[in-house]
C-alpha cells in the first residue's frame, strides 16, 4: 500500500510535480488523439458523498476521453451510506472494483481514512471546508495557460473565506511561488481561519483583508469569486443576510486591470451577474474546461501510465 499514490491536499505534489501535470494537460490538448486509449481497460469510480456538477462530471468525461470506464454514485442516499456503512468499509469494497478512485465527502479528513484503507489511489475530490486539491488543480492551469506565470501575482479572494475549501487550497499551492500577493475581501463574519494566515505569515508572504470589492479591484491580477456556501450554514438567517454580500458587475469591473483574470469554481449563485460572462476577462467557463484537462492528467500520473 506504501507505494500508492494519493492526492489528499495540494502540497502532496511538488512543485516540478504540479509543472508535469501542467505539461500533460497542454499535450492532451495538442494531441488529443494519442490519448484517447491510454487508460482502456481502466476503471475509475467516482463516489460522491455531497452532490457536484462539475467536478464528478469532469472526472467522468476525463476518464471517459482517456478510453477508460466510470462507475459510482453522485449521492450519499444512492449508497450503502444510507444504510449506515462507514467510509472504510466502503472504500475497502470499491477498491475491489475499480483502479483509481475519487471522491467528495462532507466531513474533513474522510478521503485521509479512505486512503488508509485501499490499495488503488485516491483522489480528494472535496472534503466538506478543508480541501480541494483538483479544483487548485483546475486553478493553477487556467492561470498559467492565462497568464503564463505563477510568480509576482496579486490575488484577490472574494466571499466565504471562513468555509471556502477551494480558496484555502488556492492559497496554500500559491504560497509556494515568489512574489505573491493576497487580497482577501470579506464580510468579517467571513474571514479566513487563523490557521490560513499563520500559514501566509509563515511563508512571508504579504496579505491584507478588506470588506469592500470595490477598495482592491484596481490592484488585482486574479479575482478568485466564490459564493456564499448554504450548505455550510447552521444558522439560516446568517446565510440570507450575508449570501449578497459581494456581486461582481460590468460597473465594478471599470476600475480593474484590463488583463485581469476573473475566477469561480463555479456553481454560481448572484455573485457574478451574468453580464460579465461575455466580458473578455472572464475566465470562470475556460477554468471548467482546464479541470477535464488536469484531471485527465492527475489520472494518468496516479495510475503511473506515460
Amino acid at each position: 500500500m506504501e507505494n500508492v499514490r494519493n492526492l489528499i491536499n495540494i502540497t502532496d505534489l511538488t512543485l516540478e510535480e504540479i509543472d508535469h501535470l501542467i505539461e500533460i494537460a497542454d499535450d492532451i490538448v495538442a494531441h488529443p488523439e494519442e490519448y484517447q486509449d491510454i487508460c482502456a481497460h481502466k476503471k475509475l469510480a467516482t463516489l460522491f458523498f455531497e452532490p457536484s456538477t462539475r467536478t464528478r462530471l469532469s472526472f467522468e468525461a476525463a476518464m471517459l476521453e482517456l478510453g477508460g470506464s466510470v462507475l459510482g454514485f453522485s449521492s450519499a442516499n444512492s449508497s450503502s451510506a444510507a444504510k449506515g456503512e462507514s467510509v472504510s468499509d466502503t472504500i475497502r469494497t470499491v477498491g475491489c472494483y475499480a483502479d483509481i478512485i475519487a471522491m467528495r465527502h462532507p466531513k474533513e479528513g474522510a478521503p485521509i481514512v479512505a486512503a488508509q484503507r485501499t490499495t488503488v489511489p485516491i483522489i480528494n475530490g472535496g472534503d466538506g471546508g478543508h480541501f480541494h486539491p483538483t479544483q487548485t488543480l483546475t486553478d493553477l492551469l487556467t492561470i498559467k495557460r492565462r497568464k503564463g506565470t505563477f510568480n509576482n501575482l496579486t490575488i484577490g479572494l472574494c466571499g466565504d473565506h471562513q468555509c471556502g475549501r477551494t480558496g484555502h487550497s488556492l492559497v496554500e499551492a500559491m504560497l509556494r511561488y515568489e512574489g505573491i500577493e493576497f487580497v482577501l475581501i470579506s464580510p468579517n463574519e467571513l474571514r479566513v481561519p487563523d490557521y490560513i494566515k499563520e500559514k501566509m505569515n509563515a511563508a512571508n508572504v504579504k496579505w491584507k483583508e478588506v470588506t469592500r470589492l470595490e477598495d482592491a479591484i484596481e490592484e488585482l491580477d486574479i479575482l478568485y469569486m466564490t459564493r456564499v456556501q448554504r450548505e455550510r450554514f447552521f444558522n439560516e438567517e446568517d446565510y440570507i443576510r450575508l449570501k449578497d454580500s459581494y456581486i461582481l458587475d460590468l460597473e465594478k469591473l471599470k476600475h480593474a486591470k484590463k488583463d485581469l483574470s476573473i475566477m469561480h469554481p463555479l456553481p454560481r449563485v448572484n455573485e457574478i451577474s451574468v453580464e460579465v460572462d461575455d466580458d473578455p476577462r472572464a475566465d470562470y467557463f475556460f477554468q471548467a474546461l482546464c479541470g477535464k484537462h488536469i484531471r485527465m492528467a492527475l489520472i494518468l500520473f496516479l495510475l503511473g501510465i506515460k
